[in-house]
């Protein structure tokens, strides 16, 4: 019995002495101004039994800041719960922006990002509208996103009392939030649906991605190939696989992006979701999309949420609103 501890003791050890060899090199990757004694301690598995307490975890209010009024509506017959950020100075109408929340289709909320919403409203004069949606697994692929399309059909129904121009409307999100927000792209093109521009912020958009084996170092920190495969499975109802997925499930997947808004893609190379990212805007500018590309080394997924206050990452959020303030 001594023997078998002894040896699950010195395995454990084992394994414990490579993470840390594997998050030394890995933290040496990331760029000086990014790093921090934590970030090494971020990365969790989630799994079924544990979505509740990460769920939990992921739903602290943040605030939105002075200078904005935020409101809680409900969009049609009260399913879906949606937070609206008006700029406080009175001016109507004005552009607006859906904004779709993050959290690999299976976490978040509007709440835990109602500090960008509210940096966003009060920098680019906008209304922000983000939609609490369904989540998965209990609500899969096409839950979501049917709920996000329903909140911008209820923008341009209620414009005029929300003070937004529904001819001035944008789409933005990050990581699940920016496969949605590209997803809300192709199918509001799809059915005659103006949108002015786009912004993905390293969006989560390619299933066929969670089947790679090589990631070439890359999801080490914040959000994981084990989490990606997870968030995949979670929101298809099934394993993901190279031969098809449902159409706007996967947005990564289609073919002729022609007639899409303008897009601003943004990810660093450390994130799990840089190939794919960098793969999709090559294809929009293929399509004669105009799409604006930046991709930042020596930055992980998140990094401009966790490290908002570096100078890089305040760089990587102008490009973004630059981009929304020159097409809205």
């Amino acid at each position: 019995m001594k023997k078998f501890a002894a040896v699950a003791i010195l395995g454990t050890a084992a394994l414990a002495a490579r993470r840390y060899l594997t998050m030394r090199d890995a933290m040496a990757a990331v760029r000086v101004d990014l790093r921090s004694p934590v970030l090494p301690f971020l990365p969790r598995t989630i799994r079924r039994r544990t979505l509740p307490l990460s769920r939990l975890q992921l739903r602290v209010r943040t605030p939105s800041g002075p200078g904005v009024t935020v409101t809680t509506r409900q969009v049609g017959d009260g399913a879906i719960r949606v937070l609206v950020t008006t700029p406080d100075d009175g001016q109507a109408p004005r552009p607006a922006v859906l904004w779709i929340h993050g959290g690999g289709y299976i976490l978040g909320s509007p709440q835990t990002e109602a500090f960008g919403t509210g940096r966003l409203a009060r920098d680019l004069g906008v209304v922000t509208v983000s939609p609490d949606y369904r989540l998965a697994p209990e609500h899969p692929f096409p839950a979501a996103l049917d709920d996000c399309m329903a909140t911008l059909e209820w923008m341009r129904a209620q414009a005029e009392e929300l003070g937004i121009d529904p001819d001035r409307i944008a789409v933005m999100g990050g990581s699940a939030g920016g496969g949605l927000a590209a997803a809300v792209a192709q199918r509001s093109h799809d059915e005659g649906i103006p949108l002015r521009a786009q912004v993905l912020v390293y969006p989560m958009i390619d299933d066929r991605a969670a089947l790679r084996d090589d990631h070439a170092g890359r999801g080490l920190f914040m959000w994981t190939p084990a989490n990606n495969r997870f968030g995949w499975t979670s929101y298809l109802g099934r394993e993901p696989r190279m031969s098809d997925a449902p159409q706007y499930a996967a947005p990564a997947r289609r073919t002729d992006l022609t007639g899409l808004p303008p897009a601003w893609v943004g990810v660093g190379d450390l994130d799990v979701f840089y190939d794919e990212d960098v793969d999709y805007a090559e294809k929009l500018r293929a399509s004669g999309v105009p799409c604006t590309l930046v991709t930042v080394p020596g930055m992980y997924h998140g990094a401009d949420v966790f490290a908002r206050k570096a100078q890089s990452m305040q760089d990587f959020r102008r490009g973004a609103t630059d981009h929304l303030r020159t097409h809205l």
